[in-house]
């Protein structure tokens, strides 16, 4: 199995990991409740290359790290992109949400000891 040597192989697989989970949390919709063949494959197979990802990074850094940036910053991606494509909108309190839900990966990143800088 490969493992990242670098806090920028780290921080790319990471990327990879996310692009993927909001590429297929955004088929799942399209799925019809796993009713669309290829809809239902694209989702599974994005979320196969996501959790292969973070597999990676795990052994590199704590898990309960990896979790928190890959769900966090997946939840504020794909708040952008159903606002930007599908023009889902954002309350204030929402707003306010993924502002904190930013705020905590900007805490884990630059000040936690737990993670390389």
């Amino acid at each position: 199995m490969f493992t990242p040597t670098t806090s920028t192989a780290t921080y790319s697989i990471l990327a990879i990991a996310i692009a993927f989970e909001v590429a297929g949390t955004t088929l799942l919709a399209q799925t019809a409740q796993f009713t669309r063949l290829l809809p239902t494959l694209g989702m599974a197979a994005c979320y196969g290359v996501a959790f292969y990802c973070l597999a990676i990074i795990t052994s590199v850094l704590p898990v309960g790290i990896v979790y928190a940036l890959w769900s966090g910053l997946g939840i504020v991606f794909i708040a952008a992109l159903n606002f930007a494509v599908f023009r889902q909108t954002l309350d204030f309190w929402a707003i306010a949400g993924l502002a904190l839900i930013i705020a905590g990966v900007v805490v884990i990143n630059t000040l936690s000891k737990s993670v390389p800088h």
